[in-house]
Parts: structure tokens; sequence; C-alpha cells
């Protein structure tokens, strides 16, 4: 494998997370209040986090099964041209104070979301089974960097500024410019990491590869030991995480401090999401993909019941970040078993088939939690999450791990 420039294209993928980190952090910090604005109510607060999370998810299935037959690149290179149009329409909503707009460019923030977000499934080809938590943990380090990008870039958008539709327009702007960037980035990874995977079996490089032809459908898949319990992983840690983190720029303005505020929290959640990620990976590669999906999803139980109490822009960071730490933990370790469990031909629509029903997922609790914090209060929300980590924890760790094995090349008939 010395002959591919692996390392070459792991850093260009981790650089194109950078670039889509910082466009969500802004999409996180202020869906929520955006559709508010422009339409007046505020019962909506939780639907603009749902747009982007069911755009997102219904473009993840589709996007991975187009990955396996055409390659990661120009599937992740169309996920990126979505979040560009997204940004500058979202922007042009804002300007006329159009609801139709503002949804519409949400959707499409949430397509190069969930399109762009199967970088992991690159990552995953490009590394052998023992090192593979690692590979993809090099590709997610790069939106650690995307962190820095609120407090840089955005925060000084709305400093000073009342908070209203119009000043809303430039920071979407800014995000478009931001994943511009990011195409051309992804549009340097050469040659494409399917074909990494596909040398890497021993087989003929292209789409007609046996590797492919013994690809084989979803449904056979999904009953391979391991692969449920990954998928339940896969969908709580992110689904829960997300579903918070949405409603973040709410809650923190609810609690008396200024929208600007929000972009320290989200900041330091991404933060506790990557900042360790290159360590985690190597520990889910030494200690296992279990242990490390149950005990990532009890650090988010803890850190979503942290938000019964703290109200303060200190703890409340604090647990965001442990919240992002939790994730970090759970999902590498998740995504590295479904990787593990799958062929080259079938990995992108197996992890896509994750992501679909995480986002659907973290939708659902999105608008939930939208009603549960208007109608009841933070806390109703904060309990809910937690117990929505922890049971599927302790489920988890009941089932066996027996069979849990990466899939070989001819193990697939």
């Amino acid at each position: 494998m010395e002959r591919f420039p692996v390392r070459r294209n792991t850093i260009l993928l981790a650089a194109t997370l950078t670039c889509l980190s910082g466009m969500v952090q802004l999409a996180v910090a202020v869906a929520t209040i955006t559709l508010v604005l422009v339409t007046g109510i505020e019962g909506i607060l939780g639907l603009g986090p749902a747009i982007f999370l069911l755009a997102a998810a219904l473009a993840a299935l589709p996007a991975g099964r187009l990955m396996d037959r055409i390659g990661r690149v120009p599937v992740l290179a169309a996920g990126a041209c979505a979040g560009i149009a997204g940004c500058a329409v979202t922007a042009l909503g804002c300007e006329l104070e159009s609801a139709v707009l503002v949804v519409a460019g949400f959707a499409l923030v949430g397509v190069a979301s969930g399109t762009v977000l199967l970088a992991r499934a690159a990552a995953a080809d490009m590394y052998p089974p023992a090192r593979r938590a690692r590979g993809i943990s090099f590709v997610l380090f790069g939106s650690l960097f995307g962190a820095a990008l609120g407090p840089l870039v955005f925060r000084p958008l709305f400093a000073g500024k009342e908070l209203d539709s119009e000043a809303l327009v430039v920071p979407w702007l800014a995000a478009g410019g931001i994943m511009a960037v990011g195409l051309v980035l992804v549009l340097f990874v050469r040659p494409d990491p399917r074909t990494i995977a596909l040398a890497m079996m021993g087989a003929r490089s292209g789409p007609e590869s046996e590797g492919d032809q013994r690809a084989a459908p979803l449904r056979e898949i999904l009953r391979r030991p391991g692969v449920p319990t990954a998928l339940v992983a896969a969908l709580v840690s992110f689904s829960g995480m997300v579903s918070i983190m949405n409603l973040t720029g709410y809650i923190v303005v609810d609690h008396g401090h200024h929208q600007s505020d929000v972009f320290t929290v989200i900041s330091l959640h991404i933060v506790g999401m990557y900042a360790l990620v290159l360590v985690i990976g190597e520990l889910v590669d030494r200690v296992g993909r279990r242990p490390a999906q149950v005990s990532g999803l009890l650090v988010m139980a803890l850190s979503t019941l942290g938000l019964v109490w703290f109200e303060s822009i200190a703890w409340t960071s604090v647990s965001l970040f442990g919240l992002g730490l939790g994730w970090n933990l759970s999902y590498v370790a998740a995504a590295s078993e479904l990787a593990d469990l799958a062929l080259p031909g079938e990995r992108g629509k197996l992890i896509g088939f994750s992501d679909l029903l995480s986002s659907v997922t973290g939708a659902s609790l999105a608008l939930l939690g939208g009603v549960a914090i208007t109608e009841v209060g933070i806390a109703a929300l904060a309990l809910g999450g937690t117990a929505f980590v922890a049971l599927p924890a302790l489920w988890i760790l009941l089932q066996s791990a027996a069979g849990a094995r990466p899939v070989r090349p001819l193990s697939v008939k």
C-alpha cells in the first residue's frame, strides 16, 4: 500500500471536515432562532434543526450507495456544493425574510452535512482493520479545527448587533465561503479511497471488480453478528448528541446569555467531540469496539444530566464538552465496527443507512426537545436525553460480542 498517498488523502479529508465543521457550527448556533426571527413563531424553535437533520438523513443512504458505485470523491464534492448553495439560499431568505427560502437553505445544508460526513467511509477504505479506528479518527480530527471558526469568524459578526434576521445574512454567506474551501480540498483527494480499499482486498480496481460483484444486499448485511449493536450505538450516540447540540443555542439564550455566547459553548462542545479523537481511535483499536461504545454512551448520559442544574456559560460548556467526548468514544467505536463488518462495495450504504437512522431520530428528538423546553422546561429535555443514551448502553452491555469480526474478502457470497 506504500504506492498510495494515504497520508496526503487523510490530511485532505480531515481539512474538508474542518470546513464542514465550521459551516455546521453556524447552523447549530442559529438554526433554532433563524426560523423564529423570520416567521415570528416561537413555538417552532425545534423546526430549524429538525429540517437540517432530516435532510441529512434523507441524503445519507443514497449518497452512500452512490459512493459504492462511482467512488467517494465525486459524492463528497457534490455534498460540498450543496453546502455552498444552502448557505447562500439561507442568507437570501434572511435578507428577504422568506421562510420558504430559509427552509430550502436549511435542507441543502443538511444534505451537505449528511453527504460530507461520509468521509468516514473514505477513511475506513484506506486503513486495515487493525488500524481502522485510528484512520477514522485521523479524518474526524479535522473537525476540531472547525471549532475555532465560531469564535474567530462568526462571533465578531454578531458582536454589538441586535439579533434580527438581517444580522444573519453575512454569517451565512461566510459559512458558504468556508464550504467552498472544502470543495477545493476534496477535489485534490487522489486516487479515490475506494480504489485503495479494492487494492487492499487484492481485487482489480474499477466498478466491475470482484469485490463489488460479491457485495451483499443491505438486508443481509444488517443480519451479520455485531451489526445490530453497532447500529444502535451509532444511532443513539449521534442522535442523542446532535439533538441536544442543536437546541443549545436556545438553551443558552433562555438562561439570559447573549447569542454570541453560544459560540463559546458550541466551540467547547466541538473540542470535546474531536480534541482527543486521535487518542480515542487508538484506544478503541486496543480495548475493543463494544466496551468503547458502552463507555461513551455512559459519559454522554452523565453530561446530559448536568444540564438539569447548570446555567452558567462555564458549566454549560463543561456539560457540552462531556457530551462531545462521550459521543467521540462511542461513535468512533460504532463506525469502526460497521466498517469492519462490510466490504468496500458495501461500506458506503451501511454507513449511509446508519446515518439515515441517526439523523431521522435526531430530527425527531430535536422537535420533541423543542416542545419539551417550551412546555415543561430544560430539565425535561435533560432527563429525557439522559435516559435515551443510558438505557441502550445497558442493553449493548448485555449482548454477546461473539461473531463481531472483520469480514474477509471471500466471506460474502
